[in-house]
C-alpha cells in the first residue's frame, strides 16, 4: 500500500548509510554503526533493504577477514544472526571460510562469553537449517572443546544470563549429534555393540534428568576416556569388554546406585569429580589382578573366597561394591584427576584387606569395606609401619632411648613456659551459684607461684595479691586426696570435678585448691608442677606428646636410611694398621 512505501524510504535511508559506515576505516565510527545495525536487524523492512544492498555478503566478509574482536566482532555477529533468522536468505549459501571461521571462536578455549553464545547460535541455525553443511561443521567443531565450555558455564565459571539456556540447547545438539556422527565412521561393524552399549549407559543417567542436555554432555567425560572414539577405552585387555559388561550390569540392576554416582560426578563445583568410565575400567582390571582372573589354575594357591558362591552374578556384585568403595574413597580423599593413581592404590589395600578376613557373604564384604575407611587405612599404615622388625632392632631402640630424655627436657620446657603464662580457675563456693575466678601463674624465674581472686574471667592484666615459693611445696596431690575434696561431700560426688582437682601443699595446715577447667589444662598444670619439683611427668598428655615427638624425630632422622637393612650389632672395628707413617708430619 502507499504507506508502506513511505515507511521503506526511511529503511532504505538508514540501511544504505550504515551500510557505508560499517566499511568506514574509523574504528570508532564503524563500532557504533554495528551497535545501531544490530538493534534495527530486527527490524524485518529494514532487514530486507539491507539484505538487497548486499549487507549480509559486507559481514559475513567483515568475519571472515578476522579483523574484528571483541565488541565489535559481537555486534557484528549479532546482526549477522538477526538478518538471517528472517528467513531472506538461505543458509546453504553460508560460505565455508565463515564456517570455518565462526568454528574457531567456539574451539578457542578461553574465548568471551557474548562471541561464544552468538557464534554457538549460528552453528545451531547451520545445523538445523543446512543438512549439506553440517558435515562441514561436524568437520571443523572440536567435541572436547564443547564439553568444556559446558563445564565452564554449569560450573558457574562463566556469567550466566537468561540465554544461556539456548547455549546448552545448542551444546546439546552438536555434542550429540557429532559424537555420534564420530562414532558411527570411527567404529568398526563389529563395535556396533559397544556403541550400544555406551548410549544405553547414557539414557539411563540422565532420561529422568531435570536438565538432561546439560548434565550428559558433561557426562562423556565422566563415562569415557576417549570421548572421540569410546571403542579405544575397551581394547586392552584385561579388562576389554569386561569392564563395560560390569558398568552395564550396574546401570541396570543398580539404577538408583548408577545415576547417583555419575550425576554427582558429573555437575561437581570444583576439579573432585570422580571419573566413572575410567574408574571402572581400572577397578575391573584391578580385581583381575587381585583375584588372577584370566590366569591358569594355580595347584599351590590356598586362597578361597566362599562369598562368590552366595550368588548368581557373583563377580558383578562384587564389582557393584568396589565401585561404590572407590567413590567413597574418592570423596574422602578429596582427589583430583592428579590423584587418580593414589586413589587406586588405597582402594586396592582396602579389598585386599577385606578379602584377607574371607568374608562369607557379599554382605560381610560390604560391612568389612564400611570399616576400613581411608581414614583407617592411613591409621593401620602408620601402625604397621612402626611395628616392623627394623623399628624393634638393637640399634632402633638405643637411638630411641638416647633421644628419649631430649624430647623429655622439650615437654618440661614446653609445661613451664605455660604455667608462666597462667591460668585462670573457677572458684567453687559454699553456694555453686555464685562462683567466683581466680588466677595463678608461675614467675620467670621459676621461683614463685602468684595468684588472686577475680570477679571475673581475665581480660587485661591480673592484679595478684598472693604468691607462695616453690621451695615451700610440700606436694602436690590429685582427686579424692584434695582437701577441697574431703570437705566438699558434692563435689565429691562429681565424678568429673573429681579427675580435674588438684591441690599444692606447702604447709601443714596450708592448701592451695584447683579444679581445671579441662583434662588439658589438669595435665599441664600436674606435669608442670611434678617437673618443678624434680618429679617425673606421667600425665595421659606427656604420654601421648612424648609418643608423637619421638616418631616424628625418628622418622626424620631415618629418612635416609628408607630401604636400606639396618643391621642388629655394629660393625666390627677394624685391626690397627701396622704403621701410622702414612700420617702428615706437619712440622
Amino acid at each position: 500500500m502507499w504507506f508502506d512505501g513511505i515507511y521503506k524510504l526511511p529503511q532504505t535511508r538508514a540501511a544504505r548509510q550504515l551500510l557505508e559506515r560499517i566499511q568506514s576505516h574509523g574504528i570508532d565510527a564503524r563500532l557504533e554503526a554495528l551497535k545501531e545495525l544490530a538493534k534495527l536487524s530486527a527490524d524485518p523492512t529494514f532487514a530486507t533493504e539491507f539484505i538487497n544492498m548486499e549487507g549480509i555478503g559486507t559481514l559475513a566478509r567483515l568475519v571472515e577477514s578476522g579483523t574484528h574482536f571483541g565488541e565489535m566482532l559481537a555486534f557484528t555477529l549479532t546482526a549477522f544472526l538477526e538478518l538471517m533468522d528472517h528467513g531472506i536468505v538461505s543458509w546453504d549459501l553460508i560460505s565455508l571460510s565463515f564456517i570455518k571461521q565462526i568454528a574457531g571462536y567456539v574451539n578457542q578455549p578461553m574465548v568471551d562469553v557474548s562471541i561464544l553464545q552468538r557464534s554457538l547460535a549460528i552453528l545451531e541455525s547451520i545445523v538445523l537449517n543446512s543438512h549439506s553443511l553440517y558435515q562441514r561443521v561436524a568437520q571443523e567443531i572440536t567435541v572436547g572443546q564443547l564439553i568444556a565450555h559446558l563445564q565452564h558455564i554449569i560450573r558457574g565459571n562463566r556469567p550466566i544470563k537468561a540465554e544461556m539456556a539456548h547455549q546448552l540447547y545448542v551444546l546439546q545438539v552438536l555434542t550429540f549429534n557429532l559424537l555420534e556422527e564420530r562414532m558411527m565412521t570411527k567404529m568398526d561393524p563389529s563395535d556396533q555393540m559397544q556403541r550400544d552399549i555406551i548410549f544405553e549407559l547414557r539414557r539411563i543417567a540422565f532420561d529422568g534428568d531435570s536438565d538432561p542436555g546439560a548434565h550428559a554432555a558433561l557426562a562423556i567425560p565422566v563415562l569415557l576416556q576417549n570421548h572421540v572414539n569410546p571403542a579405544v577405552d575397551f581394547t586392552q585387555t584385561p579388562p576389554g569388554m569386561l569392564a563395560l559388561d560390569n558398568m552395564l550390569y550396574l546401570a541396570r540392576l543398580h539404577q538408583d546406585t548408577y545415576i547417583r554416582i555419575v550425576l554427582e560426578n558429573s555437575s561437581r563445583e570444583d576439579k573432585h569429580e570422580c571419573p566413572f568410565g575410567r574408574c571402572a575400567i581400572e577397578l575391573t582390571r584391578m580385581l583381575c589382578e587381585i583375584l588372577q582372573v584370566g590366569e591358569l589354575p594355580n595347584e599351590g594357591c590356598n586362597d578361597y573366597h566362599p562369598m562368590f558362591f552366595t550368588h548368581d552374578r557373583a563377580w558383578e556384585e562384587f564389582f557393584c561394591i568396589c565401585i561404590q568403595l572407590l567413590n567413597k574413597t574418592w570423596k574422602e580423599m578429596r582427589a583430583t584427576a592428579e590423584d587418580f593413581n593414589k586413589v587406586m592404590q588405597v582402594v586396592r589395600e582396602q579389598i585386599t584387606r577385606a578379602l584377607a578376613m574371607k568374608p562369607t557373604s557379599l554382605d560381610q564384604l560390604k560391612s568389612k569395606l564400611r570399616a576400613l575407611s581411608y581414614s583407617e587405612i592411613l591409621r593401620l599404615r602408620q601402625s604397621e609401619r612402626m611395628s616392623q622388625d627394623d623399628f624393634q632392632s638393637p640399634p632402633i631402640i638405643e637411638l630411641r632411648e638416647r633421644i628419649q630424655p631430649e624430647i623429655l627436657e622439650l615437654i618440661k620446657q614446653q609445661r613451664l613456659n605455660r604455667l608462666c603464662e597462667g591460668s585462670c580457675f573457677r572458684k567453687v563456693g559454699n553456694r555453686r551459684r555464685q562462683e567466683k575466678f581466680w588466677f595463678c601463674r608461675l614467675s620467670l624465674n621459676h621461683k614463685v607461684l602468684h595468684y588472686g581472686d577475680l570477679d571475673d574471667p581475665p581480660q587485661g592484666e591480673v592484679p595478684f595479691e598472693m604468691l607462695i615459693p616453690v621451695s615451700d611445696i610440700k606436694s602436690v596431690v590429685t582427686g579424692k586426696d584434695c582437701p577441697h575434696m574431703k570437705e566438699k561431700s558434692a563435689l565429691k560426688q562429681n565424678k568429673e570435678v573429681l579427675e580435674l582437682a588438684f591441690s599444692i601443699l606447702y604447709d601443714p595446715d596450708e592448701a592451695l585448691n584447683f579444679v581445671a577447667p579441662n583434662k588439658y589444662e589438669y595435665c599441664v598444670w600436674i606435669d608442670g608442677l611434678s617437673a618443678l619439683l624434680g618429679r617425673e611427668m606421667n600425665s595421659d598428655l606427656t604420654r601421648s606428646d612424648l609418643d608423637t615427638l619421638i616418631s616424628m624425630e625418628m622418622k626424620l632422622r631415618l629418612l635416609d636410611l628408607e630401604n636400606i637393612a639396618i643391621p642388629d650389632a655394629p660393625p666390627p672395628v677394624p685391626k690397627e694398621p701396622s704403621t701410622y707413617n702414612f700420617t702428615y708430619n706437619y712440622g
